[in-house]
């Protein structure tokens, strides 16, 4: 009885930890990164919470000047003031409209002959929940960002179940977005483009020179390269597909971490598609305190595999809810 017991929970361990997929044994280095990161969001949730408190203090003194400043003026020019303010405001709204209508033309476009780029969700069973709303935030803004492209993408969500489909849910105007959200995985919703499929990771020993609209290609979206080293490599070998990696080393020299975020890669995409110059791409996306001028062919980027750090969250989330407030 015993050892049935202990059979069937062995067999337990391994479909929550496969043995090919066991979790690497953090270094000292790590340690030290995930204390800072610890600590990071600890500042991180106050500081928001002092932001609030500034906004709702900026909030109130601009309702006082502004009733104190009609107050002061004569009854005509009162009237005035508030019919300017309110036609000022139409404005803006009619504007706000106009650009709202023509992304809405682009992105619909988009999904009949735009490049395909999937951002692959199906590692969330291997994050924790912080690390899942980071990776929520950076489809955020890549979601803000494609539809501010003069040639925007058409963007796959793929494996959007758990928490994952629940954070994502939560977005403000979700449901509206021009995006393809699937439960399913992109082998599935693409079963019958095998051939096309190419995953991009740093892995890979074939340099992606030029985007192939009859392709479709996808991101790893992991946050963590610590835990899970090489992963989206072994996924694709196993699923059979084509890889592909960014010709970074080609452009330049990464002077620090070798980590790009998921919206990193996606934004690069964006803008080879808009000027064809993966040189110019590279040095618009990545940030300068990770590059040095310069040819390295050894330079490696884990491309979709995040580097939390490199994410200051409340400013990302800001930019991203500004431009979807306005959907």
């Amino acid at each position: 009885m015993n050892s049935t017991m202990e059979a069937t929970q062995n067999e337990q361990n391994s479909e929550v930890n496969p043995p090919d997929l066991q979790p690497q044994t953090l270094s000292k280095n790590a340690q030290k990164k995930l204390l800072k990161q610890q600590k990071y969001e600890a500042k991180k949730a106050e500081k928001k919470a002092q932001m609030k408190e500034q906004k709702q203090r900026d909030a109130e003194r601009k309702r006082k000047e502004w009733e104190e400043k009609l107050a002061a003026l004569p009854e005509d020019e009162r009237l005035k003031l508030i019919d300017s303010r309110k036609e000022l405001r139409k404005e803006r709204m009619e504007k706000r409209s106009e650009e709202r209508g023509l992304k809405i033309q682009k992105l619909t476009q988009a999904k009949e002959t735009g490049q395909n780029i999937v951002v692959d969700l199906e590692f969330s069973h291997l994050m924790t929940h912080s690390e899942i709303h980071s990776l929520v935030q950076q489809i955020m803004y890549c979601y803000a960002v494609n539809g501010r492209c003069s040639l925007p993408a058409h963007l796959w969500l793929t494996g959007c179940q758990g928490e994952m489909g629940t954070q994502l849910q939560r977005i403000p105007g979700f449901d509206k977005w021009i995006i393809e959200k699937e439960n399913q995985s992109y082998i599935e919703a693409f079963s019958e483009r095998k051939d096309d499929l190419v995953y991009l990771t740093a892995d890979s020993e074939t340099v992606l020179h030029e985007l192939d609209l009859t392709k479709v290609y996808i991101v790893g979206g992991l946050v963590d390269r610590n835990r899970w080293k090489g992963i989206t490599m072994k996924k694709a070998e196993e699923q059979g597909i084509h890889t592909a990696k960014l010709p970074i080393g080609d452009y330049m020299k990464m002077s620090s971490s070798q980590v790009l975020t998921v919206n990193q890669v996606i934004e690069i995409l964006l803008k080879f598609l808009e000027n064809k110059d993966w040189k110019a791409s590279f040095f618009q996306v990545i940030p300068q305190r990770k590059r040095t001028e310069g040819d390295s062919e050894n330079c490696q980027v884990v491309d979709g595999e995040v580097d939390e750090e490199e994410i200051k969250e409340s400013e990302m989330k800001k930019r991203c809810l500004d431009v979807l407030s306005h959907d």
